[in-house]
């Protein structure tokens, strides 16, 4: 009778732990650890690919974690300049940035000026198929490696296409003949504009609308859904808008390595899913909003012309060759004009 006794309690003992670990779905399923990321962009305005990109991100890291991974989202709040995002990441200050490639230089990573390059690429789909393929990969590796982990580049975004805007419309090349023009001021995006005739000129994104306005520089470049968000277009030197093309610009979405490689499998799963949905929402938001903000400026006095492209990428050319030779990276340099 006792030992009957005793193979029913065990038995049932078996049966409730059984019931046990089926309801909180079998033992090898933990739950996702409690993790806060800040992420930011340097755009100030929450109505731009940036902000949407980064919304993404919240959303997905957030339901795929059932809230254990929160996110908290800044535009601009955090740093208007990207030096400031990047330093911001390598100090602890915020946990995913977005940031351009002239930037990332000033880190001690050349190599990643080849994205800047003009007229590196000729379409989006051009773009597209470099960043998302082989040459994107040895880059991203790159910047680990060379960062010494500081830097995981986790996805790619556009900013979009960039043209010319000034206090004149652009006819040919002669035209840049003296005239300032805001645009970063070292490496080989000065140097580009140096060539044209141009007199590149450093001014914060978030003054550049006075410096316009007063006659500080004389002209700009930037994509559509960036310049006119900010009025540019409606000031005396940015009114007339040359379509140059010279940028299919390349942002990076970046985290800190050695944190991203502290957390755990899970949370590392998410965040690099949260990342992947985040470039496909800040493209699509992107490519929407340059023909939308192309029509906005337009429609409020702007003056928009095209011009022959084929002096501009001519000069670029030699350009492109020895920046190449001096950051080590001509067989990828070769690559990309392969997949023209």
């Amino acid at each position: 009778m006792k030992r009957f006794t005793l193979i029913l309690l065990v038995a049932v003992m078996t049966i409730i732990a059984g019931c046990g670990n089926n309801e909180s779905g079998g033992e090898e399923e933990a739950s996702v650890e409690s993790i806060k990321l800040i992420a930011a962009h340097n755009q100030t305005s929450t109505e731009n690919p940036y902000q949407d990109g980064l919304v993404k991100f919240k959303e997905v890291a957030e339901a795929e974690s059932d809230g254990a991974i929160e996110v908290e989202v800044h535009a601009g709040t955090i740093g208007t300049e990207e030096s400031e995002l990047v330093e911001k990441l390598q100090t602890g200050g915020a946990d995913v940035v977005l940031v351009s490639p002239g930037f990332m230089t000033q880190t001690g990573v050349k190599e990643v000026d080849l994205f800047a390059l003009p007229y590196l690429f000729t379409s989006y789909e051009h773009w597209e198929n470099v960043v998302d393929g082989e040459v994107g990969q040895q880059l991203a590796d790159l910047i680990n490696e060379k960062s010494n982990n500081d830097f995981k580049l986790v996805g790619y975004w556009s900013a979009g296409v960039r043209h010319y805007y000034g206090k004149t419309p652009l006819q040919s090349m002669d035209d840049l003949d003296g005239l300032t023009i805001r645009t970063q001021t070292s490496g080989v995006v000065a140097n580009y504009w140096e060539q044209t005739g141009a007199i590149p000129t450093s001014v914060a994104w978030g003054e550049l609308y006075q410096a316009l306005q007063q006659g500080v520089v004389d002209s700009a470049e930037n994509a559509y859904p960036y310049f006119v968000q900010q009025n540019h277009h409606t000031t005396d030197n940015g009114k007339f808008i040359t379509e140059t093309g010279h940028d299919y610009t390349t942002r990076f979405l970046l985290v800190n390595g050695e944190k991203f490689d502290s957390y755990t499998d899970e949370q590392k799963e998410i965040i690099l899913k949260a990342a992947d949905e985040s470039v496909k929402a800040e493209r699509a938001a992107l490519y929407a909003q340059e023909d939308e903000y192309k029509q906005k400026a337009i429609d409020e006095g702007a003056e928009v012309n095209e011009i022959d492209r084929q002096p501009f990428i001519d000069l670029a050319k030699p350009i492109q060759d020895a920046a190449a030779a001096d950051m080590g990276v001509e067989d990828l340099l070769q690559q990309i004009r392969d997949m023209q």
